[in-house]
């Protein structure tokens, strides 16, 4: 790509530009030129009101490949991820056949190539991710994966201890999904009045709160780093900022969707708003807005989960969790900015994973390799079936005006740039 981003506002606390209303000339995947007037042949894209941050990084989505390739594949998963602003994303495990070796490993890998998103494998942490036998994590790490879980809660309490200990060899990290199953099985939704006078089975809030209180403990006694999925109760941010104060080494993630709904827009019994964990009263997401301002959430992600027709168009007992959200993410931040500056939540998609897992992000610097996401802030839009470009159609967005989208990406040769700019 050859263009000139016009008038577009730096968000980069690495580069001396940050904070500052500039031109960026990008040429060859190079950041060319940055400068209040910069002039050339260029291709110009007219950025006045919108905001250049260094790629954005999602450190949970479901890629389907291998073995669910009908759901989304890692070609759809990318496009839709670039399309979304994120130029690195980290695919979850849970895949037929599992990925937990370094062929499984090098096949993901494999299929990066050429195009503007890069994707990082997780790997499982357990065998068949039974909770049981541990996988060959340092062979896996040699291999190129950055953090381990099993996309599900590992219940065994030995087996946990075991990995901390295990990780200790080359400082890695241990994702665990926060839900206690004896205490959620069956449930469809929040528990609370909704759920009561809905009629649905709930998830109690204790069941997360309880797993991550048992794993806190667990890493207190194993050492170690823990980093929690997708916490969405107050109480679990809470234990998780404790522990922080106490010198464990402990982070999470909360999905970028997560209080942009309540438990109450579940009254019309649309599949497509089932999701784990469960979407909570608005009293916690209230609460949770606390945690995002003091820094105890380090990371938002998109907790992209596509389902197919046969796993959604479903009674709501039966149908699978899980929404299609990297495409939308960016109108999520801009909801949320309307509580919490939009700085600070473009932090959590840059600088907080890069940091965690140790991915030298990208830097909006004269002579730097260009990796850049455009933010336009006020920009509204519709998400419709002819701008996704998943391979599943499972999102509560459809019918509903949004505010926020990524207008350009660009990461070296390869680029997208939204019609009507």
């Amino acid at each position: 790509m050859k263009a000139i981003l016009k008038s577009v506002k730096v968000f980069d606390n690495q580069s001396e530009h940050h904070g500052k209303v500039v031109d960026i000339a990008v040429e060859r995947g190079i950041i060319r030129k940055i400068g209040a007037r910069v002039s050339g042949s260029e291709n110009k894209i007219n950025c006045k009101g919108m905001i250049a941050t260094p790629g954005w990084i999602d450190t949970w989505a479901f890629m389907g490949d291998p073995g669910y390739e009908h759901k989304e594949d890692i070609y759809s998963g990318r496009e839709a991820a670039f399309r979304g602003g994120f130029t690195r994303i980290f695919a979850l495990p849970d895949t037929n056949p599992v990925i937990q070796s370094k062929n499984e490993v090098k096949y993901v890998l494999g299929k990066n190539g050429d195009h503007g998103t890069h994707v990082y494998p997780l790997a499982a942490l357990t065998r068949d991710r039974k909770g049981e036998l541990l996988t060959e994590m340092i062979d896996l790490h040699e291999h190129g994966v950055l953090a381990f879980t099993d996309a599900q809660p590992v219940e065994k309490g030995e087996t946990l201890v075991k990995a901390l200990r295990y990780l200790h060899k080359f400082d890695g990290v241990l994702i665990q999904v926060p839900i206690d199953n004896s205490l959620s099985e069956g449930g469809q939704m929040n528990e609370g009045k909704v759920s009561t006078f809905l009629g649905m089975k709930g998830i109690p809030n204790i069941s997360e709160e309880i797993s991550v209180q048992r794993d806190l403990e667990i890493l207190r006694y194993a050492g170690g780093r823990l980093h929690f999925a997708n916490i969405s109760t107050p109480k679990s941010a809470e234990l998780i900022k404790q522990a922080k104060r106490d010198g464990l080494r402990v982070t999470c993630s909360m999905a970028a969707y997560q209080l942009t709904y309540t438990d109450e827009d579940l009254d019309g019994f649309d599949t497509n708003m089932k999701v784990l964990p469960p979407f909570r009263t608005g009293s916690d997401n209230k609460a949770m807005l606390k945690y995002l301002k003091d820094g105890t959430i380090d990371i938002i992600n998109s907790n992209h989960r596509p389902q197919d027709e046969e796993s959604k168009k479903l009674e709501f007992d039966l149908a699978d969790p899980g929404i299609i959200s990297i495409q939308t993410l960016a109108s999520d931040l801009v909801k949320l900015s309307e509580s919490i500056s939009l700085d600070q939540l473009l932090e959590k998609v840059t600088a907080g994973p890069s940091d965690l897992f140790g991915i030298e992000r990208g830097k909006i610097r004269e002579g730097e390799p260009v990796e850049i996401t455009v933010l336009d802030p006020e920009h509204e839009w519709n998400f419709t079936e002819n701008e996704n470009v998943s391979k599943s159609d499972n999102s509560p967005y459809f019918p509903i005006k949004l505010k926020g989208k990524v207008r350009v990406v660009v990461n070296g040769k390869y680029s997208w740039k939204d019609e009507g700019i």
